[in-house]
């Protein structure tokens, strides 16, 4: 009988486990400086049509919208980057680059150097497409810079669709 084979993690920079801010949040396994790569976002792709097609309820969503007005859903065989939660003062960031192939990616990188343990956040910026208050999207941060809210500050909202897509009615 051959040996069960250790599965490889596409995230090895990340632990999952409890945050104090938001249910589960990822966390460094190791000191890392600033720009160290931490994975790509993976998951089923949406187009836009699909998504509007589709009766989300209210459920826990882990849609990131593309440019390219594709959506990837890490909830369905995502990993551990879908767990990163957010903060209004992040200390990582999300970026799109195009593989070899011509597919668009999204990858996640540290702003700054982060030591073993620490939780790894990005900016949501949220877009309320449903016309919500800013009080349907309460952030729980705790940064000294928190905004009070999820949502995208007017000024991010100019540089264009990269999101994560919460409100996706």
């Amino acid at each position: 009988m051959s040996k069960p084979r250790k599965r490889i993690s596409s995230t090895p920079c990340i632990r999952v486990a409890p945050s104090g801010i938001h249910g589960i949040g990822a966390f460094a396994t190791r000191d890392l400086p600033a720009q160290a790569f931490l994975g790509l976002y993976e998951g089923r792709r949406y187009t836009q049509a699909e998504v509007d097609a589709r009766a989300w309820d209210d459920q826990l969503t882990y849609l990131f919208g593309l440019s390219n007005d594709e959506f990837i859903d890490g909830a369905k065989g995502g990993n551990g980057t879908r767990h990163l939660n957010h903060s209004c003062e992040p200390n990582c960031e999300a970026v799109e680059e195009y593989d070899e192939a011509g597919r668009l990616l999204l990858k996640f990188q540290t702003l700054v150097a982060v030591s073993a343990g620490d939780e790894l956040f990005i900016d949501y910026s949220l877009t309320g497409d449903d016309g919500s208050p800013p009080s349907a999207y309460l952030c729980r941060c705790g940064s000294p810079a928190c905004r009070g809210s999820m949502l995208a500050p007017a000024a991010s909202l100019e540089q264009g669709p990269l999101r994560l897509a919460t409100d996706v009615r």
